[in-house]
């Protein structure tokens, strides 16, 4: 990961000097340039954000390097994605609808296939996802075209839930322009549906992915707003309390990251009084939310605002057998692994990420942050031969 920041930061930066990036950002020429060299340097998210500002990209362009997901198949992988979700049928004169009868699933069928999809990526199985949603998407969105008017919501609300899933998909392989498509186009599907909670938890989906890419203002004023539509009274359905309160966890995760520290901690307090009224972890409308995820988004906060002490402290409330998805616990125990980098604790940060990549190896390959941990604790002891062969594995280099 530092390689491929020092050379997207000088591939950014083009003829802008280091001294000019610097007035222009606020960070220091000697910073600069050791970011751009791959020096011993661990930049916080805080400076990358500015870095990220002051260049006029997203962040997550400056960080990370988009995956490609090679297949011998022209119908899977990203490309094939980013045709599904921009077609051309009515500039080309195709029907698009031509072999509808063959392409198009039941209501029933289409609601399997949703669930499937989730269910991958809520396992950290990006690459497997490229090759599955292409082709459903095409048969989806031919039944919606179809369907009985009485269907046509609930079958509009199926293929808002798997653009939705293409969305975070391309968000974690690192192609943040057509994830902003595929999520819109979520958006726009719920909308011709009936489920108020589906169109409020999308909306929290591009409050994600505006925290991807750095713009933690917007991201925390939909957030909010979200919640505030579906805001629920003294005695709401669980779906409903469930969806609200992953809102303003959302929301507390946004201000934190802005380093808005106070108005992080009075929401997740305010995420913390629901998950009690909850009682359990809950799985609703392809989100997370309860007493774990509440824990998990505490550590978030602490470790973004990094106040690492206090993220190992809050990470010892972690239910043992919580129920968050594999996805979410692999996150929690690579912010561990930062805090205890961060603290002294190396050995015990590379039993963390250690156990991570046992629980998420798909996972794994395609975040930054166990990358970047493992490059901090290389800069610490560069021989160690578990380490050096974990960071092999994950892509890092020794």
């Amino acid at each position: 990961m530092r390689e491929d920041l020092a050379a997207n930061l000088r591939r950014y930066r083009g003829r802008m000097t280091q001294p000019e990036l610097s007035e222009r950002s606020g960070v220091s020429v000697e910073t600069i340039r050791k970011i751009e060299q791959a020096a011993e340097y661990n930049p916080t998210l805080n400076l990358l954000v500015k870095l990220a500002t002051a260049l006029d990209i997203p962040l997550s362009q400056l960080v990370k390097v988009p995956a490609g997901v090679p297949s011998g198949n022209p119908e899977e992988g990203v490309m094939a994605l980013r045709r599904v979700l921009s077609p051309v049928d009515d500039l080309t004169g195709m029907d698009p609808y031509a072999d509808v009868d063959e392409s198009r699933l039941t209501i029933a069928e289409a609601e399997r296939e949703a669930g499937a999809a989730w269910g991958e990526y809520w396992s950290g199985k990006y690459e497997k996802l490229t090759a599955l949603l292409p082709a459903t998407i095409a048969h989806v969105r031919a039944t919606a075209a179809v369907v009985p008017a009485h269907e046509r919501a609930r079958a509009d609300e199926l293929l808002s839930r798997l653009y939705w899933c293409t969305g975070c998909t391309l968000v974690h392989l690192g192609h943040t322009d057509p994830a902003w498509l595929a999520i819109r186009l979520a958006r726009e599907s719920a909308e011709h549906g009936k489920d108020e909670l589906l169109d409020a938890t999308i909306r929290g989906s591009i409050a994600w992915q505006l925290l991807v890419q750095g713009r933690y203002t917007d991201a925390h004023q939909i957030a909010i707003r979200a919640a505030m539509t579906i805001e629920p009274g003294s005695s709401p359905a669980l779906p409903a309390l469930s969806a609200y309160g992953s809102l303003v966890i959302t929301a507390a995760t946004a201000a934190g990251r802005d380093q808005r520290v106070e108005e992080a901690r009075d929401l997740i307090s305010h995420a913390r009084e629901i998950a009690a009224r909850i009682g359990v972890d809950r799985h609703d409308y392809e989100t997370y939310f309860g007493p774990s995820q509440v824990v998990m988004q505490s550590v978030d906060v602490a470790v973004v605002t990094e106040d690492y002490e206090t993220a190992l402290e809050l990470a010892k409330d972690m239910p043992r057998d919580n129920g968050l998805p594999l996805a979410s616990r692999c996150r929690h125990l690579a912010d561990k692994a930062l805090a205890l980098t961060r603290t002294g604790h190396y050995s015990a940060a590379l039993d963390t990420l250690l156990t991570a990549e046992a629980q998420g190896q798909d996972w794994i390959q395609h975040q930054s942050l166990p990358k970047r941990t493992t490059e901090e604790l290389l800069d610490r002891d560069n021989k160690a031969s578990r380490l050096r062969t974990f960071a092999k594995r994950i892509g890092v280099a020794v």
